[in-house]
């Protein structure tokens, strides 16, 4: 009877084989690293569509208005079908001219204005509503999405009959108040009383949209966070500048950035009132560009003038758009 044995090596001792671990297949770092690539691009891909929207409907008409600013086309340009270029001759007309400044001023001044009364009236709401009952914090949230939801046009035309000069609602209110004078007063008479009536509107408007945005914002305070503040003796108002300020200080932020566009382009209050009058006293970048370039048929001038709109608007958002990004930095 054979018996088999184990080989063994020079010491004596049986040889033990090392098992042999096969080699990983050369593509499976590729393949792992292709769905993470494929997750990388899902974002811009589902922006693709938008992306490829805002192109062809925004990004081509500024291209087209950029050409524009760099020629000379007047009705006479038009029906012959004429190209002229003049190079910056536009630009040079509007920056040497005494009117574009004069209008840039005035409209920094009136985005100002809004913004700011916007934002305090917005605010103070807001907080009225995170402390208001739910039937009547109901109540006065429909009422402010119902003005906030008005079309631009129907809500000035609503405004042209209450200040309307001979049968308006609020020169009747004031007569009867006691204030006599008022009764055929001219609201549109005047630059002054012109913009009072054109930024109660735009505020009237714009309003609603920062209360409601602000509500939304302070439900998301946790209440622990009041609670720990009255326990440690604070106000009302330390507990508003140390618990629902800070929370609020992005949204407030960027509720501001939005409103200084919103209310910088706007054109159909301003122009549905009183067409820039009197004696275009009251027009605005925008009113301007329209005036030049459409009223006098000024094409050329026109594009040059909104091109420089943009620029004006970029200046003034610009501070605003950093302290945005610093806040997202910050967060991160």
């Amino acid at each position: 009877m054979s018996v088999q044995t184990e080989g063994t090596d020079t010491a004596g001792e049986p040889a033990v084989r090392k098992a042999r671990v096969p080699a990983p297949p050369r593509g499976d770092g590729r393949t792992a690293g292709a769905p993470s690539r494929g997750r990388a691009a899902a974002p811009y891909l589902l922006l693709l569509p938008a992306l490829l929207a805002t192109v062809v409907l925004l990004g081509w008409p500024l291209v087209k208005n950029g050409l524009l600013s760099f020629q000379n086309l007047n009705p006479r340009q038009l029906i012959q079908h004429l190209t002229e270029w003049n190079g910056v001759d536009n630009y040079r007309e509007v920056l040497t001219g005494e009117d574009f400044w004069r209008v840039v001023g005035r409209s920094v001044v009136f985005t100002a204005v809004n913004v700011v009364l916007i934002m305090v009236l917005g605010t103070l709401i807001g907080l009225l509503l995170a402390r208001l009952g739910k039937k009547m914090r109901l109540l006065l949230m429909l009422g402010l999405v119902l003005a906030w939801a008005m079309p631009v046009v129907a809500a000035t035309t609503v405004y042209q009959w209450l200040f309307a000069q001979r049968f308006g609602v609020v020169n009747w209110v004031l007569d009867k108040l006691g204030w006599h004078s008022m009764a055929d007063h001219n609201w549109l008479e005047t630059q002054f009383s012109t913009f009072a009536v054109v930024t109660l509107l735009i505020v009237w408007m714009s309003v609603p949209f920062v209360a409601v945005n602000l509500y939304a914002a302070t439900t998301t305070i946790p209440g622990e966070l009041y609670e720990a503040a009255s326990l440690d003796g604070a106000g009302t108002w330390k507990s508003f500048t140390s618990v629902t300020l800070p929370f609020l200080r992005p949204f407030l932020l960027a509720t501001t950035f939005l409103e200084i566009i919103w209310v910088f382009k706007s054109f159909v209050q301003i122009f549905a009132m009183n067409e820039g009058g009197p004696d275009h006293l009251t027009e605005t970048l925008p009113i301007y560009a329209y005036v030049e370039g459409v009223g006098n048929q000024h094409f050329g001038v026109g594009a040059a003038i909104s091109f420089l709109t943009i620029l004006v608007l970029l200046v003034i958002t610009s501070y605003y758009l950093r302290l945005v990004l610093k806040q997202e930095e910050d967060e991160l």
